[in-house]
């Protein structure tokens, strides 16, 4: 009851402490938090962490800022789980120093003051061995001398070191809720994702395509500048109920059917569709993944088609109908006839959850490091805690991205239960203005302590209204603003180079003639403007950090509404990337740009670096005037020079 120091409003802490916040190697944290105490002592206060399982807390010392606010950060250098806590007192040594200056200063008497000091520091050295003891003994005995070299000592840069570093801590205020960093990989937090389907990448119009096709396509993936390369499910896929073109509730003697709708005969979730190859085909393409400085998502789908093997195993898995037929997936008024949800609530649920990690694991120990989740939404919640924590213990490399187009608050719980990246309303934004305000809202609240956006401008699933009927401009600015606006976004990649535009006749966001129902044939050794951008966009996001983050985003206004102005910056300010984007894909828009004074300081002129066209500008000034033309580029890529 004599600790007098307060300590509130802690941030970042998620749920009081219940969820880790997230950071990947190499960055940093940065906390802050009210405190407070009764009178006028000094406080002082420490942001302490320690890697999981270390016995020993490092320690940085906080800073106070205007109205008790104090901040402290700490760098996390490995994967794992990192504990942190604050710790507050009343250092009774730099109260009575900061009181010593002022009456020695006043001309008093400092005979006394000195003996105060000197019992305070005698508390210090009764805690201390070694040299630390040493250093306060000897200042304890420079106090006792004469007074006016005492008095000098005090007020010297040598004493204030000492009190410095060896602080009385007397009555401590921890605040310890259960503070936790979960740090994962770098690719975690920068990542460019690049879709296809395997099928649909045989060179010969007479077959569909298999793993070794995909492997062909490798070196034109690496020379986009890809470095995840995502595929649909890879295994059987259901005959029971299969879907036709364009989603018809009756396959054509042929049809492949929605590699969503797994298992057959041939096997379930743990199983290769033959036509696509071996599982040693599919370990063959990981490794050569890897020489090619990509990895594998494996898209993670818990549904099965109704002749899943689960089926007949395990009918306690399942919901059945009153008729006795099995109950298929529905969103009404859709119906997903050749899909067939798994029953959560299932009085066998601790076997069903124990099947579904093994599932998960068996793909990890084929050298799986990335899944792509399908639906996490339609899950319970504490399900994927589960599985998400028990495979990070085996396998720390793992992540998980939420395909969850759903609810904030549903998209938000996914992240704090452990999903490391999550797809976002990126492809509803349309207007700068609406954009400026999504991400400020993913970058500066909570979120941006536990959910790792990534944008995509398209989906199978989804072709955006925006896009549908569009022209070769609007995919480039697409693409730009999902690149540079987030340091983790993908493409479902043939669709989009092609600038297929057409929608479905039924009025919704979704393709026609959607590839989730047929194989087709590209040719791949095309390439256009689309795929130019897709290049050098990739470079640029290698080459300079400022864009390797999402949450260092800062806008600038502009004067006119169809111009998005934002600058990102790397920690230590040698990155400074400056984006101006041009919202309209059809017009020539110009406008000022104001300039981020606090981030570029006081410079009153800079030089800024055209990427995307290698020319060179001096902007000067509060503002600086652009124009785009979409039809060359509708984006100014901008590397500051200071």
């Amino acid at each position: 009851m004599q600790n007098r120091t307060i300590i509130d409003h802690v941030n970042p802490q998620i749920n009081n402490g219940r969820f880790p916040i997230k950071r990947v190697v190499g960055e940093r944290v940065e906390v802050d938090a009210k405190i407070f105490g009764d009178s006028h002592d000094y406080l002082r206060a420490v942001l302490a962490y320690r890697k999981g399982g270390a016995s020993e807390w490092q320690e940085i010392e906080m800073e106070e800022e205007a109205n008790d606010l104090w901040r402290g950060s700490f760098t996390v250098n490995e994967q794992g789980m990192y504990d942190y806590k604050l710790v507050a007192w009343v250092d009774h040594l730099k109260t009575w120093y900061r009181g010593f200056k002022k009456k020695q200063a006043d001309g008093q008497d400092m005979s006394v003051e000195l003996r105060i000091g000197a019992n305070f520091l005698s508390e210090e050295a009764d805690t201390l061995k070694g040299s630390g003891k040493k250093e306060v003994t000897a200042a304890i005995q420079q106090l006792g001398g004469e007074t006016e070299t005492a008095v000098d000592y005090v007020l010297g840069d040598a004493f204030a070191d000492v009190l410095h570093r060896y602080p009385l801590r007397r009555h401590e205020t921890t605040y310890d809720l259960n503070l936790r960093v979960k740090v994962g990989r770098i690719k975690e937090r920068f990542s460019s994702w690049y879709e296809l389907f395997p099928r649909s990448t045989s060179p010969d119009l007479n077959r569909s395509g298999t793993f070794k096709d995909v492997e062909d396509l490798l070196p034109r993936i690496q020379e986009l500048g890809f470095d995840v390369l995502y595929m649909p499910p890879v295994h059987p896929i259901g005959y029971r109920n299969r879907k036709g073109r364009n989603n018809a509730t009756e396959a054509m003697e042929g049809e492949p059917g929605s590699p969503w709708a797994i298992g057959a005969k041939e096997g379930g979730h743990k199983s290769i569709l033959p036509e696509l190859g071996t599982i040693d085909d599919y370990t063959d393409l990981l490794a050569k993944c890897k020489e090619y400085g990509m990895e594998v998502a494996l898209d993670l789908a818990f549904q099965c088609a109704p002749d899943h093997p689960y089926i007949e195993q395990h009918p306690e898995w399942f919901i059945w109908r009153p008729d006795g037929s099995i109950m298929y997936a529905e969103n009404p008024p859709k119906k997903y006839q050749d899909i067939v949800p798994i029953n959560f609530e299932t009085e066998d649920w601790e076997a069903l959850w124990e099947e579904l990690l093994s599932v998960t694991l068996y793909w990890c120990e084929t050298g799986v490091r990335i899944f792509r989740v399908d639906n996490p939404h339609t899950k319970p919640y504490r399900f994927w805690e589960y599985i998400i924590r028990e495979t990070n213990e085996k396998y720390p490399d793992v992540f998980f991205l939420a395909e969850a187009f759903t609810r904030p608050a549903i998209m938000a719980e996914l992240a704090k239960r452990g999903f490391q990246q999550s797809y976002t309303y990126f492809t509803w934004r349309t207007t700068a203005g609406e954009m400026r305000e999504y991400l400020e809202e993913l970058t500066t609240t909570e979120l941006s302590q536990f959910m790792q956006p990534n944008f995509w401008p398209n989906t199978p699933d989804i072709l955006a209204y925006e896009m549908m009927g569009a022209g070769e401009n609007q995919f480039v600015k697409r693409l730009l603003l999902a690149a540079t606006l987030s340091s983790s976004y993908g493409l479902y990649g043939p669709s989009y180079e092609i600038q297929e535009n057409r929608g479905n006749t039924n009025g919704k966001e979704e393709y026609y003639d959607s590839e989730k129902y047929v194989a087709r044939h590209y040719d791949w050794s095309y390439r256009n403007r689309v795929t130019e951008t897709y290049s050098r966009i990739n470079a640029l996001r290698r080459d300079h950090p400022a864009l390797q983050q999402t949450n260092n985003v800062v806008f600038t206004d502009t004067t006119n509404p169809q111009l998005l102005s934002y600058v990102k910056y790397s920690d230590d300010r040698r990155s400074i990337i400056w984006c101006v984007v041009n919202f309209d894909p059809d017009q020539p828009q110009d406008g000022y740009c104001a300039v981020p004074k606090k981030l570029l300081g006081s410079a009153k002129s800079f030089r800024v670096n055209e990427l995307l066209t290698d020319q060179t500008y001096w902007w000067n000034g509060e503002s600086n005037y652009v124009r785009l033309d979409p039809g060359y580029w509708p984006a100014h890529v901008l590397e500051v020079v200071l």
